[in-house]
């Protein structure tokens, strides 16, 4: 079945300073991905109570237990929250993954999409986007990609394509917790 491996997933910003680092995550074997994810070679991860650090070396634990998605291409990543009232998922806008070994990055354009167990749908941020965009001088390209991102996202969550599955997501958790939730 494969054996879950450890990984650092680490945020940027687009001036290449550390924004966030989730250090204690698992990687789900592939042969255990459901056949729409590996379709699209999605990188899924598991975490709970896992340390973050801050780009000003603070650290904290988060209190609620997640499920990444990082899809090759695609200008967004998704985290689903399984918290006690369901799954609510926040959604980045952002380059797409980059895996060197146990480490994936990725550059955070502020944007953000939340989908609550209700269904809403919400878009934050945009103001942090616009400062961001002037101040570190977002390339036309830039702009481009992470507007056609923002696009596609807000499609995926509309019609609730994959990763949008809380169903899924609340599996991948499980069985990663009766493996022991760890190797």
């Amino acid at each position: 079945m494969g054996i879950y491996t450890s990984s650092v997933i680490k945020s940027f910003k687009h001036d290449g300073h550390l924004h966030r680092m989730w250090l204690e995550n698992w990687m789900l074997p592939e042969a255990l991905l459901h056949p729409d994810h590996a379709a699209e070679s999605m990188m899924v991860l598991i975490n709970s109570q896992t340390k973050i650090q801050e780009a000003d070396g603070k650290q904290w634990i988060s209190r609620i237990p997640a499920v990444s998605f990082f899809i090759p291409g695609q200008w967004f990543n998704v985290v689903a929250l399984l918290e006690e009232h369901g799954v609510r998922y926040y959604c980045n806008v952002a380059s797409p993954p980059y895996r060197n070994g146990n480490v994936i990055t990725y550059i955070d354009y502020d944007l953000d999409v939340i989908l609550l167990p209700s269904g809403e749908i919400h878009v934050v941020d945009q103001d942090e986007y616009d400062t961001h965009k002037i101040n570190y001088h977002y390339s036309g390209v830039v702009v481009q990609k992470v507007e056609e991102g923002l696009a596609i996202l807000l499609d995926r969550v509309r019609r609730k394509l994959p990763p949008f599955q809380d169903s899924l997501v609340q599996e991948y958790y499980q069985h990663w917790k009766m493996s022991g939730g760890e190797a």
